[in-house]
């Protein structure tokens, strides 16, 4: 009998889950699959990927795992890489195409908790909560003056958002519904009327946007094309007055631009929870004190990173065991059949 599991467990697919994750989520995955587990959460290199998932079907993954043409040359049985991340930037999902793998995201299930944390870093940045804070715990706040880390309102403002998709739009009826904000956007595409009146938006191209707006809000994809989106010749574009805030990808800002700007006084503060480097920052920006910095945390409650790995969870099962995943992003690759 006990042989018999044995064989059945190794009749399983095998998957490999990347970074530490839910326990809950582990254990579920492990009634479908043989699982290697980083509950440890060492960051491997790409090899040691690799290495991991020599004759595993499936990879759970975050944004930090890179899946391009050298990782799938070297474990040919990889078969599906589910991101519990709405980007994907991570992955090359031409040479994933193109080898049958299929690629899946974690979209949805974070749109109102990111578009929460997008006005708790606008009104961080803008109301120089971070700056205030710092000056309190260091014990300089002696004396009330009129002036004191006087900042800029978020309410009756002018609310630019770049990148209008499911996020984009959560921030925009925040915007113009919760804080009576003129709320402009520009997206690769216009909305249809009857979206941009349900969000309170309107559609301008993005210099507009750039010189009319008090508050900067991006929140689009990460691309090659819309690599630094915000370099400094867009910057020269805002207000002095503007904040900028990124809770979209490292790489669409032009950090060292962005930090220069800041000491110059050429804009008035910014927020990020996204870098170009990632967990590395540039050195500039942790030395100017109107910059509020966050280490990625924008879907960071504990029920929708929870909802995001049972999303990422749901797409290997399905896939793996003969169904339908939930939201594949080269669904090409199903017209080829599941793996047996």
């Amino acid at each position: 009998m006990a042989g018999s599991v044995q064989q059945d467990r190794r009749a399983r697919p095998g998957i490999v889950i990347a970074r530490a994750v839910f326990p809950e989520v582990v254990e579920r995955l492990a009634q479908h699959f043989d699982v290697l587990a980083n509950q440890q959460d060492a960051l491997w290199t790409p090899s040691q990927l690799a290495q991991a998932l020599q004759g595993r079907a499936g990879l759970f993954c975050t944004a930090s795992e890179r899946v391009d043409a050298d990782l799938l040359q070297a474990c040919p049985a990889l078969r599906i890489c589910a991101n519990m991340a709405v980007g994907f930037n991570n992955f090359d999902l031409d040479a994933m195409t193109a080898r049958g793998v299929l690629g899946t995201n974690a979209p949805g299930v974070l749109t109102e908790t990111t578009a929460d944390f997008g006005f708790a870093l606008l009104m961080a940045t803008a109301r120089r909560v971070c700056e205030s804070e710092h000056y309190l715990r260091s014990g300089q706040w002696t004396r009330w003056r009129y002036d004191m880390f006087a900042g800029s309102d978020i309410h009756g403002a002018t609310l630019g958002i770049i990148g209008m998709g499911r996020i984009g739009q959560a921030i925009a009826r925040r915007g113009a519904f919760g804080f009576g904000m003129r709320v402009l956007y520009h997206n690769r595409t216009r909305l249809g009327p009857e979206v941009e009146a349900a969000c309170g938006a309107r559609y301008v191209e993005r210099d507009a946007l750039l010189a009319q707006s008090d508050h900067v809000m991006l929140v689009l994809p990460y691309s090659a094309q819309s690599h630094h989106t915000i370099g400094a010749a867009e910057l020269a574009r805002m207000k002095p007055t503007a904040t900028l805030v990124n809770i979209a990808r490292g790489g669409i800002v032009d950090d060292g631009a962005l930090a220069r700007a800041l000491r110059e006084g050429r804009i008035a503060a910014a927020g990020l929870d996204v870098f170009e480097g990632e967990p590395q920052v540039h050195p500039e920006l942790l030395q100017v004190p109107n910059v509020v910095l966050t280490p990625h945390i924008a879907s960071a409650s504990v029920p929708t990173r929870r909802a995001m790995a049972d999303l990422a969870a749901d797409n290997l099962v399905a896939y793996l065991t003969g169904g339908t995943p939930v939201t594949p992003l080269n669904p090409i690759v199903l017209s080829r059949g599941a793996p047996a």
